[in-house]
């Protein structure tokens, strides 16, 4: 039997500020919305609810604001319910991000103190400290294919 698979990347900008909360286990969750243009020549979007949950929640409500591009992956999640005061069954679906990619540096000024000149990045798994790779300069000479193994 095949996996299954639940995963999505969507790149757009901020609706709204951010909001924090905490779950009665102490753990924080960001909530923010994001609109991802549908592209062509109508001025179309759609909207989509993002959660970050911990530390990558913590990042959110740190370095973004309303009108930020960001890249989120994540998978989706749909919840349902009984409407309390119609008693309709209601649901929604929405994202929980497993990473956020910052695109563009802030606005106003405020953020992550590098003046926007790179993006910093999110990720929510606990990544290894690479060593920096140092690129050495190439000769410019024509590649010659008798050289090559293949």
């Amino acid at each position: 039997m095949a996996k299954s698979i639940n995963q999505v990347i969507l790149m757009g900008r901020l609706t709204r500020d951010p909001e924090q909360r905490t779950t009665t286990g102490g753990k924080t969750i960001a909530n923010f919305s994001i609109a991802v243009d549908r592209g062509g020549d109508s001025d179309a979007a759609d909207f989509f609810e993002i959660t970050a949950w911990e530390k990558l929640g913590d990042l959110v409500i740190q370095y973004l604001r309303k009108g930020r591009r960001v890249l989120v992956q994540g998978r989706l999640r749909q919840d349902s319910w009984d409407d309390k005061e119609t008693g309709k069954k209601r649901s929604r679906v929405e994202v929980t991000a497993t990473d956020v990619t910052f695109l563009d540096g802030p606005s106003d000024g405020q953020g992550n103190g590098n003046g926007g000149s790179s993006a910093p990045r999110a990720d929510s798994s606990n990544s290894k400290k690479s060593d920096d790779v140092v690129i050495e300069d190439i000769e410019d000479k024509p590649i010659d294919l008798s050289e090559i193994p293949f």
